[in-house]
């Protein structure tokens, strides 16, 4: 069982010359890195014709290779910033797969504050973590048991400078001895041949295992995927919802680190981190002047609560929905605020009137307890007009509700 997924769609014989492997090692010769320099930047538009051009001189497996890699590279420049990833290597799933560089830092910074100096980093992928821990000066031993996923590891910490500090090894990390490490780093893998993993326990390795690796070292961190359920977190944990620009991004487990039980959620850039203080729900009441939506990190880490207690008269517009509402603005890092200007019923005739009216070109379309989806509302009210607006699509105390209003910024207490 690979304990991070397979790497790439394409799996001949390692041996063979047109494996994976072999198509790798070919990339990182003279002629291969030439390539590389060669098809950078090429446009999707292009490729048919680059690639004519460059098989008169090249073995056709080899500019195939090199295409590849650029639309990868291509891909993972969201991801790691075009500087890195224009000399990185990847695999289709390790740019899928692997850590956002910024949550990377952020982690291997807590890391560094809790005061470790070298990680195992256990299913290191294509090796972002490891390169995010090098970075921050911790001396890190990498982990893949697939050779591709190894050799693109190991080539990225030569090719960033950073080979001195990271040992990539090519192992099943069960059988690995992490003694002698200040902490472990878990992040198991939840794709299969069907997709996404939902169970933690058909991770790869599973989440039991890796809590049991957890509990083994002095300090230990296992990145799961956000959606775990709050009763599968072990009692020896902390847990983090980390969000990244608005995106939730992952969930951490946090072993050693003298905070087990506790919850916080954790937004970049920044970072701003929200600590849960056991706060019972907050309560319903009517729709005030403004809306606040929470970020998706701190309604994964179930810490609605801490924002609505930090407001003046904060409470839910429904006890099933994650929307806080009250009459006054609050500057607040965790949530996005909006100014009700309208509240509706719902129906699509109502909004496309009011719509109207305003003379609303520009509609954003959230919802949070409605089944209707944005692209089609927004087909069938067909905004015009210079003004800009929000609506929701809830429910109040209930009922299904459409509030209309705009974003605004909060003046600081």
């Amino acid at each position: 069982m690979a304990h991070n997924g397979a790497v790439n769609d394409l799996d001949p014989p390692a041996a063979s010359p047109d494996s994976p492997l072999a198509s790798f090692a070919a990339l990182r010769t003279s002629e291969g890195r030439a390539l590389l320099d060669e098809v950078r930047g090429s446009e999707p538009a292009q490729e048919l014709a680059v690639a004519t051009r460059l098989r008169r001189e090249h073995p056709v497996g080899l500019v195939s290779a090199a295409l590849g890699q650029a639309r990868l590279r291509q891909r993972a420049a969201a991801k790691f910033g075009a500087a890195d990833a224009a000399e990185m290597f990847f695999t289709p799933n390790g740019v899928e797969q692997s850590t956002r560089a910024s949550v990377a830092a952020y982690r291997a910074a807590r890391f560094g504050e809790l005061g470790v100096r070298s990680v195992a980093d256990l299913c290191c992928g294509i090796g972002g973590d490891a390169i995010a821990l090098a970075r921050a000066g911790i001396r890190v031993l990498a982990v893949d048991r697939d050779p591709l996923t190894a050799a693109v590891a190991r080539a990225n910490a030569e090719t960033l400078g950073l080979a001195e500090l990271i040992e990539v090894r090519e192992a099943d990390v069960t059988e690995v001895d992490t003694a002698g490490y200040d902490a472990v780093f878990v992040d198991p893998g939840r794709r299969g041949g069907r997709g996404r993993i939902f169970d933690p326990e058909s991770y790869s390795p599973p989440l039991s295992w890796a809590v049991q690796a957890a509990l083994k070292a002095p300090l230990a961190a296992l990145k799961v995927a956000p959606g775990i359920p709050h009763e599968a977190v072990p009692t020896e944990a902390g847990a983090e919802w980390i969000s990244d620009a608005g995106d939730v991004k992952e969930a951490v487990l946090w072993f050693g680190t003298g905070e087990a039980g506790s919850v916080r959620a954790t937004l970049l850039p920044g970072p701003r981190t929200l600590l849960g203080r056991g706060l019972p729900d907050p309560a319903v009441r009517p729709v005030g002047r403004f809306l606040y939506e929470p970020d998706g990190a701190v309604i994964r880490a179930h810490l609605v609560a801490e924002v609505a207690a930090d407001l003046d008269g904060g409470g839910l517009v429904d006890e099933t929905i994650a929307y806080v509402t009250a009459d006054s603005a609050t500057a607040t890092p965790y949530a996005t605020v909006y100014e009700i200007t309208d509240r509706l019923p719902f129906g699509v005739k109502k909004l496309k009137a009011l719509l109207r009216q305003r003379e609303v070109g520009v509609l954003t379309v959230k919802k949070r307890g409605s089944a209707v989806e944005p692209e089609e509302l927004r087909r069938k009210v067909k905004p015009q007009g210079p003004h800009s607006a929000t609506v929701f699509l809830t429910r109040v105390q209930g009922a299904p509700t459409m509030l209309l209003g705009h974003p605004v910024t909060a003046p600081e207490n």
